[in-house]
């Protein structure tokens, strides 16, 4: 949630300069980026919650961008993103993240990996809500040879739980008098609910193992 008037600011001007259609691939560009290209990992800002969050907040208020078509080519681009990350890491496998270099990527990496070895397919879920892990889960459920279609049904729910969610909470929060106020508190309340979620279905998993 950092940044955001920030960056509201900064996606006022992208729709001004260069009109809504290029605004939506902007966005779009960015969450796919975010998640498949490695770039959440060093300015999760501007491609994580606070985006979505300035993303939803114009839409309410610009008559020139739909809010449905916004928060749809999030979803779509979240979930692209996710595909990507998990296609390479299981074809290049433990290479490709020994690529990343730095203290600060080694050790993300690393939690990642324990992350996704503690909580499984809820990994893939609940670390939408998590810069480094939004990033670095897809490539490790990769290596680590996650059933595909586990990976998939993870990927769509997240996709559709942080993506679309999370915008069109934004969007309310600027059309909506009484929830404009509580807005934070709603996006803060489902964040720690997927992940109180992930957290029990891990420890019930041990407990039945």
């Amino acid at each position: 949630m950092l940044h955001l008037a920030a960056l509201d600011g900064q996606v006022s001007d992208w729709l001004t300069t260069f009109g809504p259609w290029a605004f939506y691939a902007i966005v779009w560009g960015l969450v796919f980026a975010g998640t498949g290209l490695f770039v959440g990992a060093f300015i999760p800002f501007i491609t994580g919650d606070s985006l979505l969050f300035a993303a939803g907040i114009l839409s309410a208020r610009s008559e020139s961008l739909s809010i449905w078509v916004l928060a749809i080519g999030v979803g779509i681009a979240a979930f692209l993103g996710d595909q990507l990350g998990f296609v390479l890491g299981r074809h290049y496998g433990r290479p490709y993240l020994d690529r990343r270099k730095g203290k600060w990527i080694r050790t993300s990496i690393a939690r990642a990996e324990k992350f996704y070895n503690d909580l499984g397919w809820w990994a893939v879920v609940v670390a939408r809500f998590i810069p480094w892990g939004r990033v670095l889960v897809p490539p490790v459920a990769g290596i680590a040879r996650m059933n595909y279609g586990r990976f998939l049904a993870a990927n769509l729910v997240g996709a559709l739980a942080w993506g679309v969610l999370l915008t069109v909470t934004g969007y309310f929060a600027a059309s909506i008098p009484v929830v404009k106020s509580a807005a934070y508190a709603i996006g803060g309340a489902f964040i720690v609910g997927a992940i109180v979620a992930g957290i029990v279905s891990w420890r019930r998993n041990r407990a039945s193992a």
